[in-house]
C-alpha cells in the first residue's frame, strides 16, 4: 500500500459515520476491507474481529486494536420552536460548538443542520456554551422537525477530511480512524503467509471507546490474548502546549511507557523500531493511559499491553490533524514486530 492508497484509505474511514453507540456503518466498511486478508471476519457486540494464523499453543496470540467510534452528539428533544436539543457523546470541546455544521442521523436519513449561536452584535461577553445550551437548527418548523427527528438520534460534525500542506490531513474523525488505517496497512504489508510468523494474531476494531472502552472490554474477553497492542492517537505539539506532554508530528509513532503497561513490551517495540530504523517517540504516562490498553491489561487473568499512538493536533474537534508519515511509521512498526517477534 503506497502513500496515495494510504491517504485515500484514511479519508474513506474518517468520513464514514460512526458516533459512539452507532458504529454500524464504519464496522461494515472495516469488515469488508478485512475480508480481503482474513477468512474469519465477523462483527460481534459492535466490534470487528479478524483472525490470522492457525491457532497454536506454541505461539503467543496477539491482539491488535484500534477503536471504531468517534465523538459526537445525541438528540434529547425537539423544542416548541423546532430546534433540536442535544447533549455530548464523549469529551467534546464546547468552545468550538457555535455555528458548527452537523449531520443528524435520523430514521428518515441523514439531515444537515447548524448548531445555534447568537451573532456577536447581539451578545454581551464571551462564554463557553453549557451542555444544556446546545441547540441545533434543522431549518424547519416544529411539526416537520418532530416528524423527522426523535430523541436518541445520533449527530456528527459535518466536517469531511481535507488534505493540507506537507502530507497532512484534517477532519473530524481521525481519532481513531487513522489507527485503523495503520493496522490495515500493516496487515497489507505482511503479504500473507501468516503461519510463518512467530505469533498468531487477531485484529480488532472496537466500539464505544469514547464511552469508557466498552468494546475493548468485551472483545478482549473473547479473544483472550497473551499480548495486546492498542493503536490510538495522542497529543501532537501545537501552539501553547507543553512539549513534555506532547509528541511531534512527522517524528514517528509514540511508544507508550507507563506503570499500567508492560515494560517488557514497551522495550521490545523500542528495540524493534531501532533495529529497523523506524522513527519513533516516547510517550511517558504516570498511571493509566486513557486508551483500550487499560482494559486489555486487566482482561481475564491479564494481558501484557502496550500503546502505539499517532500524534494528532486539535483532538476531539471538527478539525483534527495528522501527518500521514506517522501512520506509515506506526504500520511499519506493527509489521516488523509481527514478523520478527521479541
Amino acid at each position: 500500500m503506497d502513500r496515495t492508497e494510504l491517504t485515500e484509505l484514511i479519508i474513506k474511514l474518517a468520513d464514514t459515520d460512526g458516533v459512539s453507540g452507532c458504529e454500524d456503518s464504519i464496522a461494515e466498511v472495516c469488515a469488508d476491507i478485512m475480508k480481503k486478508y482474513s477468512n474469519n471476519v465477523r462483527i460481534k457486540n459492535g466490534n470487528v474481529l479478524a483472525d490470522f494464523g492457525t491457532p497454536s499453543d506454541k505461539k503467543p496470540h496477539v491482539l491488535i486494536d484500534a477503536h471504531l467510534d468517534r465523538v459526537g452528539l445525541i438528540a434529547t428533544s425537539v423544542t416548541e420552536d423546532g430546534f433540536i436539543k442535544a447533549d455530548c457523546i464523549g469529551g467534546l470541546d464546547r468552545r468550538l460548538f457555535p455555528a458548527q455544521r452537523v449531520i443528524i442521523h435520523s430514521m428518515s436519513g441523514n439531515i444537515r443542520g447548524v448548531i445555534c449561536t447568537l451573532p456577536p452584535h447581539l451578545k454581551s461577553g464571551s462564554t463557553v456554551m453549557e451542555k444544556d445550551q446546545i441547540y441545533i437548527d434543522p431549518m424547519m418548523d416544529k411539526d416537520r422537525a418532530r416528524e423527522l427527528f426523535s430523541p436518541g438520534d445520533f449527530i456528527s460534525f459535518d466536517s469531511p477530511c481535507t488534505e493540507l500542506n506537507g502530507g497532512r490531513i484534517s477532519g473530524a474523525a481521525l481519532d481513531d480512524r487513522c489507527g485503523i488505517a495503520a493496522i490495515i496497512k500493516a496487515v497489507d504489508d505482511l503479504g500473507g503467509n501468516y503461519d510463518e510468523l512467530p505469533y498468531t494474531f487477531t485484529v480488532m476494531f472496537s466500539s464505544q471507546e469514547e464511552l469508557g472502552e466498552r468494546g475493548a472490554c468485551v472483545g478482549a474477553f473473547e479473544v483472550d490474548p497473551d499480548i495486546s497492542v492498542a493503536v490510538d492517537v495522542s497529543f501532537a505539539l501545537s501552539k501553547g502546549e507543553n512539549p513534555s506532554k506532547c509528541g511531534e508530528m512527522a517524528k514517528g509513532c509514540m511508544i507508550g511507557i507507563a506503570p499500567s503497561l508492560s515494560r517488557r513490551l514497551s522495550k521490545g517495540f523500542i528495540s524493534c523500531a531501532e533495529k529497523n530504523d523506524i522513527p519513533f517517540q516516547y510517550e511517558v504516562m504516570n498511571g493509566s493511559t486513557g486508551t483500550n490498553a487499560d482494559r486489555f491489561s486487566v482482561n481475564r487473568c491479564g494481558s501484557e499491553a502496550v500503546t502505539l499512538s499517532i500524534p494528532l493536533r486539535y483532538m476531539h474537534t471538527p478539525a483534527e490533524v495528522i501527518d500521514v508519515t506517522d501512520v506509515e511509521s506506526t504500520a511499519a512498526l506493527i509489521t516488523a514486530f509481527l514478523r520478527e517477534g521479541e
